[in-house]
């Protein structure tokens, strides 16, 4: 099995850019379902979940590729509505499907999803707001069947401002008849760039960034050129590695609003932080002192970069506490952070991190994706080698991480 080895002790200078944000471009990828004719997505990652999610359009009957970060699709046939069981159950996000499948072709069957082991993550409040656009469905041998012989608009309350319930809620209203209201809509940036890329395509759609989105309905969308929102997770965890390593990073190419959750925590632990248009710098100037976190839907403290600060609390000055709301077993990552010699202890759904003098390097192995970047943080401050197990994790969301710290100043091999 593919393993890295990270040799700690460096300290990481230099610029590196941001890619496109993976979070945003599998949606972007599922609602080329519902444009005719051609569209062309730029600053696209190069990623595992990415290659699945193109394999998913091809196999719906649209033909698209990934070249040099462009995805060029072309959907000029029918599209089909059976979504494969191997693709949905290896990647959570190839249930986008769902909403453009039934917006398009009036039926979609899709496997109940996989994905990563950090919590249950229920497709319950997808169905929901389905419901309310005249959207039936029905759970059986482990497939969802969705049938609607036209979309009507309608108000939809989210319990949760779910991310991917909004997206795919949106995406299905778009191609509705009349007006749907989104009410506590999710107001992530990359809800906001999925939206961008409908009303690029002819959809009319406004509150985009806000927990109202109001849709009205059009009979069809065109394909056109869309580039992909920077990814504000990669760039908040290569900020990160500035501090966990005392080093100088300079992370180009991206959104600095997308990221203000970060930067305001990593100012309290100590870092000098520089903002420019498109960058961000992040400077070691002294001892790094603990922050509590407490993950909250954007704009609060995102629960994509919980491990990652939770790595750089075991090295900071006093005693932190973490504190999880999104996914209830978002902590899997401690356990191998106390293999490296972390003071962690988890009582109630929350880590209490004191940090410690020094790390030591050991074998770990990565649960899921954010899990995977925080093993390797934690790896550049050790002292000595940790070798890291379970890469197929961190490949799902990291356009050659190794390789971007490498460039840094990183002792990695693979």
């Amino acid at each position: 099995m593919p393993r890295l080895k990270v040799i700690g002790g460096n300290v990481l200078t230099g610029e590196v850019a941001a890619s496109g944000a993976k979070n945003a471009v599998l949606p972007l990828l599922a609602a080329t379902l519902m444009m005719d004719g051609h569209s062309t997505l730029t600053n696209v990652p190069n990623l595992m979940d990415v290659n699945i999610m193109i394999k998913m359009l091809n196999a719906l009957g649209v033909r698209a590729e990934y070249h040099r970060g462009h995805v060029k699709v072309a959907n000029l046939k029918k599209v089909r509505h059976i979504a494969p069981y191997e693709l949905v159950t290896a990647m959570r996000a190839s249930f986008f499907v769902a909403g453009p499948l039934v917006a398009k072709t009036g039926y979609a069957k899709v496997p109940l999803p996989g994905g990563c082991s950090i919590g249950s993550r229920p497709i319950d409040i997808h169905l929901k707001g389905f419901e309310c656009l005249g959207i039936t469905h029905k759970i059986e041998h482990g497939f969802v069947e969705l049938r609607a012989k036209k979309i009507i608009g309608n108000t939809v309350y989210m319990d949760f401002p779910s991310v991917g319930a909004t997206e795919n809620v949106m995406m299905a209203a778009s191609l509705g008849e009349g007006t749907t209201i989104i009410e506590n809509a999710a107001r992530e940036p990359e809800v906001w760039d999925v939206g961008q890329f409908l009303v690029g395509a002819g959809a009319r759609i406004e509150g985009l960034g806000t927990s109202t989105i109001v849709i009205e309905g059009v009979p069809t969308l065109q394909g056109h050129e869309h580039p992909t929102i920077s990814d504000r997770v990669e760039a908040g965890t290569l900020l990160i590695a500035a501090a966990m390593t005392k080093g100088d990073i300079t992370v180009t190419h991206v959104v600095p609003e997308h990221l203000e959750p970060l930067l305001q925590k990593l100012k309290a632990s100590g870092m000098e932080i520089t903002v420019n248009e498109t960058s961000i710098r992040a400077r070691y100037v002294g001892v790094l002192k603990a922050v509590d976190i407490e993950t909250q839907p954007f704009p609060g403290f995102p629960t994509d970069m919980q491990a990652q600060m939770m790595a750089l609390q075991i090295i900071a000055d006093g005693t932190s506490v973490v504190t999880e709301n999104i996914f209830e077993n978002r902590f899997m990552h401690a356990h191998e952070l106390l293999r490296m010699g972390a003071n962690i202890r988890i009582h109630n759904g929350a880590a209490y991190v004191t940090g410690v003098p020094r790390l030591s390097g050991a074998e770990v192995k990565i649960t899921d994706l954010r899990a995977g970047a925080a093993l390797i943080l934690a790896g550049l401050a050790a002292e000595g080698e940790t070798i890291v197990h379970g890469l197929q994790h961190l490949r799902r969301g990291y356009d050659d991480f190794p390789g971007k710290l490498r460039t840094l100043g990183a002792h990695i091999i693979e």
